[in-house]
């Protein structure tokens, strides 16, 4: 049964999957818009705009949407250059504007050039991120919000790893058996899952977070020192919006008044590059980690998430992209189709309605377990050996964007791998562009495809070890274009080649072979 695109033949998995994703997005929506200096309503409103429009108008079966990580360096930057929330909405109306006409105008097809290399590695380097930037919240310290994932932090100028040193030093062992724990449920729910039909049925991360409110309850009357929630920083902390009248004053609006400002249409222009870019590699990404591999139109996705941000700007939501944590929570938590987005979504809205004081019950170091199992999923050592296997032309640019992404942040980090990635392509090209043959001394040089200027330094390197007495026949039957600094220097050499006592005879050396 269908009903506005989405598909309820599997309601039982999918709500299940919603429901463990929305526990996990919730925090991630209040901290991300915490990092980017943005009213906490705005990453809950983005987060419900990109749960249900944007999954509504997508082309993708599992890929999440929300307020992204990779953006808050250049939220909080375009924020206080413009010098008014309500300016940045402008400039986020705008970007979902150039979005939109990027997916009329089919621009979606640029993700195909991006390396599959470079793909998997964004998706390890990003569950290593998970990992390394949720355990200082395993161990109770919860300095920073969950929304950061750069490795430099601004908050307090330190970084992933002396964040975990300080973790080491400040340690909450409430926080410490809350975390373990749930880490254990969840070893033991994947491992029940096969075999009994309760573990399969009932959604694991709701039952992390329970056992979470319970034992900080617990703690509560019989361990008062282990307890959590005498500090709101350990907890999941949902703004409570009050009556009506408070809720409706809490949203801000964009001042188009600006729009014509240099600056507004700058942070346009950026914020709808870079939010595209994400889309589009998280997009690649989520099809890979879909274990039905299902294809989704990138230019669809494009008008989808233009949309989103036009409507989450006009109501004063951050930016919107399709994001990868999330996706992957989905995915891991058994969806089947893009309901279990749409629940997400829906959950987030009714959720920051009607109880937020139930939800500031849960402490971050359960949901902290949640997402240390996601990206423990998504970092597994087999798929480093598996890359590892495919020869040094995948794993030199897999492995460095990985560690790209983790010492800096995502966009980066891609940016560095993509450059890597751009150069072993050039690198593998240029050493199959022709081949060598010696028998005894006649030798066959083969142009095998196109030859550019890059090749220049191995071909006059092959033509220098040539000995007296040698034939060489240099045939370029199969190379469909010849640069002209190639050509002219294989024809001087066969020109000259008689002053080495060296024989040779060129086939078919012109620029451009013509194609029947």
């Amino acid at each position: 049964m269908k009903f506005l695109s989405l598909n309820f033949t599997h309601f039982r998995s999918d709500f299940g999957a919603g429901l463990s994703v929305f526990l996990v997005a919730l925090p991630l929506c209040l901290g991300i818009a915490l990092a980017s200096g943005a009213p906490l309503l705005a990453g809950l409103v983005a987060g419900i705009v990109g749960g249900t429009v944007v999954t509504l108008l997508s082309g993708s079966e599992v890929s999440v949407s929300g307020p992204a990580a990779g953006l808050t360096v250049v939220v909080a930057t375009a924020i206080k250059d413009l010098g008014s929330y309500e300016a940045f909405l402008v400039a986020v109306v705008l970007a979902g504007a150039m979005q939109l006409a990027m997916g009329v105008l089919q621009a979606g097809k640029l993700s195909g050039y991006v390396p599959g290399s470079v793909i998997k590695g964004m998706l390890v380097a990003i569950g290593v991120v998970i990992i390394l930037k949720q355990i200082p919240h395993a161990l109770g310290w919860d300095a920073d919000p969950e929304g950061e994932f750069e490795f430099s932090q601004l908050a307090d100028g330190k970084n992933t790893f002396s964040e975990i040193a300080m973790a080491l030093s400040n340690f909450s062992t409430g926080a410490i058996i809350i975390s373990a724990s749930c880490l254990v449920l969840l070893f033991l729910w994947d491992k029940l899952s096969p075999r009994f039909v309760f573990f399969r049925a009932f959604p694991s991360g709701l039952a992390v977070v329970l056992l979470g409110v319970l034992c900080n309850q617990i703690f509560k009357y019989y361990s008062p020192e282990l307890y959590l929630g005498n500090s709101p920083t350990h907890m999941v902390n949902v703004p409570n919006l009050g009556d009506f009248n408070t809720f409706v004053g809490s949203f801000r609006f964009p001042n188009f008044a600006v729009i014509s400002d240099p600056r507004v249409l700058l942070t346009a222009f950026t914020l709808g590059v870079v939010a595209s870019l994400e889309t589009l590699l998280s997009l690649e990404a989520s099809e890979k980690i879909d274990p039905q591999r299902r294809f989704a139109s990138p230019n669809k996705e494009l008008i989808a998430q233009g949309i989103g941000n036009m409507i989450s700007g006009a109501v004063g939501g951050l930016p919107i992209t399709s994001v990868v944590v999330r996706t992957s929570a989905n995915v891991y938590a058994g969806s089947k189709t893009r309901l279990s987005i749409f629940v997400h979504g829906v959950l987030l809205a009714l959720a920051v309605f009607f109880i937020p004081n139930i939800l500031n019950y849960i402490p971050l170091a359960c949901l902290a377990a949640l997402l240390i199992s996601v990206g423990y999923k998504l970092a597994k050592v087999d798929t480093f050996v598996q890359i590892y296997k495919e020869g040094q032309d995948q794993f030199i640019p897999f492995f460095i964007t990985v560690l790209a992404i983790i010492f800096t942040d995502l966009l980066k980090g891609i940016g560095v791998g993509l450059v890597f990635g751009l150069m072993y392509v050039l690198y593998t090209n240029n050493r199959s562009a022709f081949t060598v043959v010696r028998d005894n001394k006649f030798v066959l040089i083969n142009l095998n495809k196109d030859v550019f200027f890059l090749n220049k330094v191995r071909i006059k390197t092959a033509l220098g070890k040539l000995k007296t007495g040698d034939y060489v026949f240099i045939d370029a039957t199969r190379a469909q274009f010849v640069d002209p600094d190639i050509r002219s220097t294989l024809q001087e050499f066969g020109e000259n080649a008689h002053h080495r006592g060296i024989t040779v005879e060129i086939r078919n050396l012109t620029r451009r072979r013509k194609t029947k």
